[in-house]
C-alpha cells in the first residue's frame, strides 16, 4: 500500500530470473534526498525483505530476487532512514562511506532540472463496486461508477494536482527538479466543468493514489455522449485523454482495415481479415461473429437495409477494449461472407473457393481496404464480372444450323468458361437450343485441336436419339458414338475412336468400368437435375470420371429445392459450395424455412457467374413467331419388341391383301396397319389386344412426363393434343400422379366454356385437347406451348391445331413440340410431309383417293424395321 501499488484482481504469480539493480539516491516530494533502488521496469516493485531483497513484476505475473551490491539487512535499513535535508549531507555521507562504501554520496546538485510544457492528462476509469453517498444523478450505495482523475506531464514527469512542491520521483526512480506552472494547472481543473465533469466524493478506486480527487458526470447515461461529443472538444483543448483497458466506455479507433488471401494447397484459398487498434492487428472475424449472435438485425436483409450507414457499432475486443464503426463498413461483410454466421466461433479465417469470384470481387471493391495476396484472384473476378466482354465467336466451319444472336453468346460463353478452366450450367428455357449450342461448343473444340480426346454426355434415355440426329443434322463433322441397347458392350473398344461418346444415366453405373479407362476433354450432363441425387449410383459415377471441362444443361437447374443446385455445383466445382450438410445448415434451411431473403439474395450472387439462363421472352427479338420442335425417342425394351412384332404380322397380312385384291382395294388394311403401329408408338395400352395389356415400357408417355414439369416450372401454359382421347385418359392418369393441374377436353366435354375460361385465365397450366374436338373453334391465347403427342399427318390439320394459340390476340412467342418415335412409322411419314404433303395428308384420311398417289415401294418404306446400328459417325 505505501508503494501506491493496487491490483484491481487476483494475478497468478511465477517465479522469475535474479534481476540486477543497483542502490542510488534521489528526492522526495520536499526535496530532501531518500536512498532509491534503481531497476528496470515501470511496473516492478520492490519488497525488501530481512533475508532477501524482492521484486514483483506484474506486467509478467513474476517475482524473483533482486541482485544488489548491498546486503539485504543494510537495504532494509537504508529504505527506511529518514530523508536528508541540504545541511545533513556532509555528515551522513561521511558515515555512509565508511559503512556502505559502494553507495554514491548524496548531493543536491545532482538532480536534474525539467523545464517542459504543460500537458493535462485525463485518466478515465471505472471502478469496483463500492460504497459512495449521494452525487448528482448517483443514489446512495454500493454501485460501480466511472470516472475522471487528473494529471499533469512535464517532460518525462507526471504529478497530479495535488503534488506537493517540485521534486517528482520518475518511473525508473530517478528524482528531478519539475518547473511547474500551477496557475495554469488551477484554471485546467476550473475547466473541466464545462464539459459536466464535477468533484465526487471519496470512494475506493483502482489506479489511483490516495484520495487524489476525481470527477464524474451527472449520471450513468451521460456517459456514452461524454465520449462522442466532449472528448473530441477536451482533446482541442489541449487534453490527452487516456483510456485504461477496464474503463466501461473505453473506446478506441481503428486504424486501418487489412485482409490477406493465402492459397492452400487443396486450390482453396484462406481470407484472414482484420483491424488494426493501437499499432496491433486484431482478428475480425470473431468479432462480428459476436455480433451478428447478439444484434439480430444483420441476420435479416429488410432490417439489415433500413440500418442507417452511420450508426455506430461496438465491437468488444479480446482484451476488454472496444472499438465503433459505422455500419456502412460492416453491412458489405454481412452481405457477403456468410460464414461468420455459420456459428465457428473461434474461427479467425474464412476459406473461399478459387471459383467464388462474386464474393472476392465484393471484397476487394470495399472501400478502405486492404488486401494482400488477391490479385490472382481479383483478375478473374473481374474477368467474370463483366461477362459482356466475353470476345464473341463464329459458329463452327460447316456447322448446319444457322445460330441465334443469342445462341451465339451462348456459345461464347461456353468457349470462355473452357478458356478459364470454368465450369458452368446453361439454363436456358426449353426450346431455345441447348443441345444445339453445346454441339457447336464440341464442334469447335474440334476444328480448334483441342479435343484430343472423346468428349462424353450423359442424359436421359428418352434425349439419345435426338441427340444422335441433331449431331448427324447439324454437326456431322463430329463421330458420334452411341453406347446404348443390349449390343453396347461390342462398342466399348472404339471409344478412344470416336468425338462425342453418348450414354445414359441408367446405364453409366453398369458401364463405369469401361467409361473409366478413359479421359475426357468435354463432360456434359444433360438434364442435369437427373442426378439431384448425390447417393444415387449414377451420381456417384459422373463424380469419378477425370475430364478437362464440365457442364450441365438444364432448363430447370432448381426444381424441388435447393439441394438440386448443391448437388449440380458439387459437380461442376467441387466444395464451392461447402458440403451437403454445410449448404443445408448455412442456405436451405434459412431460405426454404425461414424465407431468408438475404442469404437468398447472397446463392444468388454466388452461382450468378456460372450460370447462362436466357428465357423465351428475353429472346423474344431473336425469335420467329412460332417456332417448330421435333423431340424424338427410342423405343425401349417389350415396347420395341410389340413394335415389331406388330410391324411384321400387318406386313404379312398386307403383302397377303395387296396380291389377293390389289393395292387400290388394300386400303382399309393399310390405315389399320399403320394405325396399329402409331398405337404402339404412343402407348402400348392403346391396342386391343392381351399382349400389349402386358408391356410396362411408354416411351413416349415418359418423355412427355419429363418435359410438362419443366415447362410447368418456367411458367409455360401448355395445350397437349392427340388424336386418341383413350391417349388423353392415360396422359390425364400421370398428370393426377405428379400432382399437375389440367383442364381436358373431348367430344364428351359438356362445359366446353368453362374448361376454356379455366385455361384462359390461369387456375391451370395444362390443357389436354382431343383434336377432333378442339382443333378448331377455339381461342387459347394464354397458351405459349403446343404439344403434338402423336403427330397428325396432314400438315393443315395439325396447323389448324396449334393456331389455337397461334392466333391474332397472341403476345408471345408459341413453341410447338411434336413427339416422334425415332426410326418408327411417325418418324418417316414426318419426313414424308416435306416431300409428299399431299400423299401423306391421303394415306391417313378417310379419302381413299389419296391411296392412288402411293406405290408399294412407299408402303414398304412405312413399315420398314426399326434401326439395330448402336453406331451414328
Amino acid at each position: 500500500a505505501a508503494s501506491g501499488f493496487v491490483l484491481s484482481e487476483p494475478v497468478r504469480l511465477t517465479l522469475g530470473k535474479e534481476r540486477a539493480a543497483r542502490l542510488d539516491w534521489g528526492a522526495d516530494e520536499t526535496g530532501r534526498m531518500v536512498p532509491r533502488i534503481i531497476r528496470s521496469g515501470a511496473a516492478v516493485e520492490v519488497l525488501p525483505l530481512p533475508d532477501a531483497t524482492w521484486y514483483l513484476d506484474a506486467e509478467t505475473g513474476e517475482i524473483g530476487l533482486l541482485k544488489l551490491a548491498q546486503t539485504p539487512q543494510q537495504i532494509a535499513q537504508l529504505l527506511s532512514m529518514p530523508p536528508l535535508r541540504e545541511i545533513d549531507v556532509p555528515a551522513v555521507s561521511e558515515v555512509l562511506r565508511e559503512l556502505v562504501p559502494d553507495l554514491p554520496a548524496p548531493t543536491i546538485s545532482r538532480l536534474r532540472t525539467l523545464k517542459a510544457t504543460l500537458v493535462p492528462l485525463l485518466l478515465l476509469g471505472t471502478s469496483e463496486n463500492t460504497y459512495m453517498g449521494r452525487f448528482r444523478g448517483y443514489g446512495f450505495g454500493s454501485q460501480v461508477r466511472d470516472y475522471a482523475a487528473v494529471n499533469f506531464r512535464y517532460g518525462e514527469a507526471v504529478l497530479s494536482p495535488d503534488h506537493p512542491g517540485e521534486f517528482v520521483t520518475l518511473k525508473n526512480g530517478e528524482t528531478v527538479r519539475v518547473k511547474r506552472d500551477t496557475q495554469q494547472e488551477q484554471r485546467l481543473i476550473a475547466s473541466l466543468h464545462r464539459y459536466g465533469l464535477e468533484e465526487m466524493p471519496y470512494f475506493g478506486r483502482s489506479g489511483v493514489a490516495g484520495d487524489q480527487k476525481v470527477y464524474g458526470l451527472e449520471s450513468e447515461k451521460a456517459w456514452p455522449s461524454f465520449m462522442q461529443h466532449d472528448i473530441p472538444l477536451l482533446k482541442a483543448a489541449g487534453w490527452e485523454v487516456v483510456n485504461p483497458q477496464g474503463f466501461r466506455h473505453h473506446v478506441l479507433e481503428v486504424e486501418a482495415w487489412v485482409g490477406e488471401f493465402d492459397e492452400q494447397e487443396d486450390g482453396w484459398f484462406s481470407l484472414n481479415m482484420g483491424i488494426v487498434v493501437n499499432g496491433q492487428r486484431v482478428a475480425l472475424a470473431p468479432l462480428l461473429h459476436e455480433l451478428f449472435k447478439v444484434d439480430p438485425r444483420w441476420l435479416d436483409a429488410l432490417m439489415l437495409a433500413k440500418m442507417k450507414d452511420n450508426e455506430a457499432i461496438e465491437l468488444y475486443l479480446p482484451d476488454g477494449g472496444r472499438v465503433k464503426v459505422p455500419a456502412e463498413r460492416i453491412k458489405p461483410l454481412a452481405r457477403t461472407l456468410i460464414e461468420l454466421f455459420d456459428g465457428k466461433a473461434g474461427s479467425e479465417e474464412i476459406r473461399l473457393s478459387r471459383y467464388d469470384v462474386a464474393r472476392i470481387d465484393a471484397l476487394s471493391n470495399m472501400d478502405r481496404w486492404e488486401f494482400k495476396g488477391a490479385d490472382a484472384l481479383t483478375s478473374l473476378a473481374e474477368r467474370l464480372r463483366n461477362t459482356s466482354g466475353i470476345q464473341a465467336v463464329q459458329a463452327p466451319e460447316g456447322f448446319a444450323l444457322e445460330l441465334r444472336h443469342y445462341q451465339l453468346e451462348g456459345l461464347a460463353w461456353l468457349q470462355y468458361l473452357r478458356e478459364q478452366n470454368l465450369a458452368g450450367i446453361l439454363a436456358d428455357d426449353m426450346g431455345l437450343g441447348k443441345t444445339a449450342q453445346a454441339l457447336a461448343h464440341l464442334l469447335l473444340e474440334k476444328q480448334m485441336g483441342r479435343m484430343d480426346r472423346p468428349s462424353l454426355i450423359v442424359l436421359p434415355t428418352s434425349l439419345i436419339f435426338n441427340w444422335k440426329s441433331e449431331a448427324k443434322r447439324f454437326a456431322p463433322q463430329l463421330k458420334v458414338l452411341s453406347l446404348h441397347g443390349k449390343e453396347r458392350a461390342v462398342y466399348f473398344p472404339l471409344i478412344a475412336q470416336h468425338d462425342v461418346i453418348l450414354t445414359t444415366y441408367p446405364l453409366l453405373w453398369r458401364d463405369e468400368e469401361a467409361l473409366l479407362e478413359h479421359d475426357y476433354h468435354l463432360l456434359i450432363l444433360d438434364e442435369a437435375q437427373t442426378v439431384k441425387n448425390v447417393s444415387s449410383q449414377a451420381a456417384q459415377v459422373v463424380r469419378r470420371l477425370n475430364a478437362r471441362h464440365r457442364l450441365c444443361l438444364t432448363g430447370t437447374p432448381l426444381e424441388n429445392h435447393l439441394g438440386e443446385l448443391w448437388a449440380q455445383f458439387d459437380f461442376l466445382l467441387p466444395g464451392m459450395l461447402g458440403d451437403a450438410r454445410g449448404f443445408t445448415k448455412t442456405w436451405r434451411t434459412p431460405i426454404e424455412k425461414h424465407g431468408n431473403t438475404l442469404r437468398r439474395d447472397l446463392l444468388a450472387q454466388r452461382v450468378k457467374p456460372f450460370i447462362m439462363r436466357r428465357r423465351k421472352e428475353d429472346v423474344a427479338t431473336e425469335l420467329p413467331p412460332k417456332t417448330q420442335i421435333i423431340r424424338t425417342v427410342e423405343l425401349e425394351g417389350g415396347q420395341r419388341d410389340l413394335y415389331e412384332t406388330v410391324r411384321i404380322a400387318m406386313d404379312q397380312r398386307l403383302r397377303e391383301e395387296i396380291a389377293e385384291k390389289g393395292f387400290a382395294r388394300s386400303h382399309i388394311i393399310i390405315l389399320d396397319a399403320l394405325l396399329k403401329l402409331r398405337q404402339v408408338c404412343c402407348d402400348p395400352r392403346l391396342l386391343k389386344l392381351a399382349s400389349a395389356k402386358k408391356v410396362k415400357e411408354r416411351a413416349k408417355l415418359d418423355l412427355l412426363m419429363e418435359m410438362l414439369p419443366e415447362l410447368v416450372g418456367e411458367g409455360r401454359r401448355i395445350l397437349v393434343f392427340s388424336q386418341f382421347t383413350s391417349m388423353l385418359e392415360l396422359i390425364e392418369t400421370e398428370l393426377v400422379q405428379a400432382q399437375l393441374r389440367y383442364v381436358k377436353l373431348t367430344g364428351d366435354t359438356q362445359n366446353r366454356e368453362e374448361v376454356v375460361r379455366r385455361f384462359q385465365e390461369g387456375e391451370v397450366p395444362i390443357f389436354l385437347i382431343s383434336l377432333k374436338a378442339g382443333g378448331v373453334g377455339l381461342n387459347l391465347t394464354a397458351a405459349d406451348t403446343v404439344i403434338h403427342y402423336d403427330p397428325w399427318w396432314n400438315p393443315a390439320v395439325e396447323n389448324q391445331a396449334t393456331d389455337r394459340a397461334h392466333r391474332l390476340g397472341q403476345t408471345k412467342n408459341v413453341f410447338v413440340y411434336k413427339l416422334v418415335v425415332a426410326g418408327s412409322i411417325e418418324e418417316k411419314i414426318l419426313a414424308l410431309q416435306e416431300k409428299k404433303a399431299d400423299l401423306a395428308a391421303g394415306i391417313l384420311s378417310e379419302d381413299s383417293a389419296g391411296l392412288t398417289k402411293f406405290n408399294e415401294a412407299d408402303i414398304a418404306a412405312l413399315l420398314a424395321p426399326l434401326p439395330t446400328g448402336e453406331e451414328d459417325s
